[in-house]
């Protein structure tokens, strides 16, 4: 790979944190999409790429059947790039301009049924602090539809469980209030009370959720976790933590509530990404009317 490239990706993650914020999952899947492209130049810089450069690499992963959400999340990437170096005079014309993002096809998120999901909280019985500590984690993430990274970054500041609501950091740093709901207050209460203290053995730190060491919770760690205790429920493919996101927003809407108020929920900038999932209460409905209608 070109040395120069290196540090033109470098600037341009720096750029784009300092203007837009993004997460660090985020920058580092830009990090990684460009840096895969600049080491496939074969020391050609990003500043020289040309069009039928950009053709032949959409090609290349044409050829090794790489999945067009995976190539449309590459472009998605190189195009911000190629945007911004034409903005500051670095290019003259941008090589991205006619190369069009690959049509994917529209596919319906994952989610669980209510039995499932009840199947899963239950999972983590008894009163010992691993067991509290998960059923916490899971409760709150069903009540409240988080991201995995915004379910892990929580620091008890965040939480007030006095007005029943979690303070949550989503993407591009911005904020939301998500109501916890009974249960998962409940559990959260129990957690704070006795889990938490006995599995920080004195350590002080303002993360909410901690290991068995004491030290703050990770991504993968929960993703464990939720795969544990999947495979006591008996299911045959465990679920992954988004899942149960989906879970959330589906069955949030099979009991009737506003898209709107689910997009808000969700964090999602665009109701356009919270209305997919009106097409998995769709079918839930159809379902439910063939099961049951007399004429179904």
């Amino acid at each position: 790979m070109n040395t120069d490239s290196l540090g033109l990706i470098d600037s341009f993650c720096d750029l784009i944190w300092l203007e837009d914020g993004l997460s660090a999952n985020t920058l580092q899947s830009y990090r990684r999409d460009l840096t895969q492209f600049a080491t496939w130049l074969a020391g050609k810089s990003l500043l020289a790429v040309e069009q039928t450069d950009l053709q032949n690499y959409m090609s290349a992963r044409y050829v090794l059947r790489t999945s067009p959400r995976s190539t449309a999340r590459q472009l998605s990437a190189l195009k911000r790039f190629y945007r911004l170096a034409l903005r500051d005079g670095r290019i003259a014309i941008d090589p991205t301009l006619k190369i069009d993002t690959p049509k994917l096809p529209r596919s319906l998120p994952k989610s669980m049924s209510e039995a499932e999901v009840e199947a899963l909280l239950a999972a983590p019985a008894g009163d010992d602090a691993m067991a509290v500590r998960d059923r916490a984690m899971l409760e709150l993430l069903y009540a409240t539809g988080l991201r995995v990274s915004e379910l892990v970054g929580i620091s008890l500041r965040q939480v007030n469980l006095d007005m029943g609501v979690v303070q949550v950091v989503g993407k591009g740093s911005k904020e939301r209030l998500v109501p916890l709901g009974e249960m998962a207050a409940d559990a959260l209460t129990l957690y704070l009370q006795t889990a938490r203290p006995a599995l920080l053995h004195g350590r002080v730190t303002d993360d909410l959720f901690v290991t068995e060491r004491g030290s703050a919770m990770t991504r993968q760690a929960f993703w464990y976790l939720i795969k544990r205790r999947a495979r006591q429920t008996g299911m045959s493919k465990p679920p992954s933590p988004h899942v149960l996101r989906h879970a959330f927003a589906t069955h949030l809407l099979n009991h009737g509530a506003d898209l709107r108020v689910v997009q808000l929920l969700l964090g999602h900038a665009d109701i356009v990404t919270t209305q997919i999932y009106t097409h998995v209460a769709r079918e839930r409905l159809k379902q439910l009317h063939t099961k049951h209608h007399p004429r179904g």
